[in-house]
């Protein structure tokens, strides 16, 4: 089987994107990156979704983009609650997050083989980042290939994008089809103290509006899964703990 490195955030988009690469026969490589955030409740939701679609193995990252702050998700910044689309690009942007998470699946990439780097930016239901644009993932492909060892004799990097021109509804219909359980993912930008998601920021509108608009409830607004419940802010615990590190 051929080997690909698929960023796993423990998300929605994320989590469609590991059973897309599953479905399409690859020996996936998730990479978990722990950059910082403020909640580390996606964390939990990324060792459950690995878990559940099956990985070769899953490891986990720290990189410290909270240093840098300029994010609601890494500072103390409020999170945006029912906000109105006004074009702009949201507090919630982490400065250049994707192109730093890239980067490293790129690297675990080259460790462990493979050539091809799945993940789960989006450029229609999206909150205006630019680093989820086509531009971006072209951009990114390009450098691949020029900036690695592996590139320089010959390998030919692909950064598969799956969700780019999708819908919410659409991708969540894609998941469903691949047996994605969302019941194990997490999205919320601002949950409460049990991992509870708000249901008001930007992400827990669109995932709830998309669920709607195919006839179903948003699972995420339901009570977290009890592992979650009791870990979530458990003082003094290594998020990354018990995760398999190959």
């Amino acid at each position: 089987m051929p080997r690909g490195v698929v960023l796993l955030s423990g998300g929605l988009d994320s989590a469609t994107v590991l059973a897309i690469a599953r479905a399409e026969g690859f020996d996936a490589f998730a990479l978990t990156v722990l950059y910082g955030q403020r909640h580390r409740v996606e964390v939990e939701a990324a060792k459950r979704v690995a878990a559940a679609i099956g990985v070769a193995e899953h490891r986990f990252v720290r990189v410290e983009l909270d240093v840098l702050g300029g994010s609601a998700l890494t500072a103390a910044i409020e999170v945006p609650k029912d906000r109105v689309d006004d074009g702009g690009i949201p507090a919630t942007y982490v400065p250049a997050r994707n192109t730093v998470l890239l980067s490293l699946a790129l690297g675990y990439a080259e460790v462990v083989g493979a050539t091809d780097l799945f993940v789960g930016v989006n450029a229609v239901d999206y909150s205006g980042y630019p680093d989820c644009r086509p531009e971006f993932v072209r951009a990114f492909e390009a450098l691949a290939n020029v900036a690695t060892k592996a590139a320089v004799g010959g390998a030919r990097y692909r950064v598969h994008a799956p969700l780019l021109e999708k819908t919410k509804p659409e991708i969540i219909r894609c998941g469903l089809e691949l047996g994605v359980d969302y019941a194990l993912t997490h999205s919320c930008y601002d949950p409460d103290d049990t991992g509870g998601a708000c249901g008001h920021c930007d992400s827990c509108l669109i995932r709830a509006r998309a669920f709607a608009a195919l006839g179903l409830a948003d699972p995420a607004l339901a009570a977290p899964p009890e592992p979650l419940r009791s870990q979530h802010r458990r003082a003094g615990e290594d998020p990354a703990r018990g995760a398999d590190h190959g």
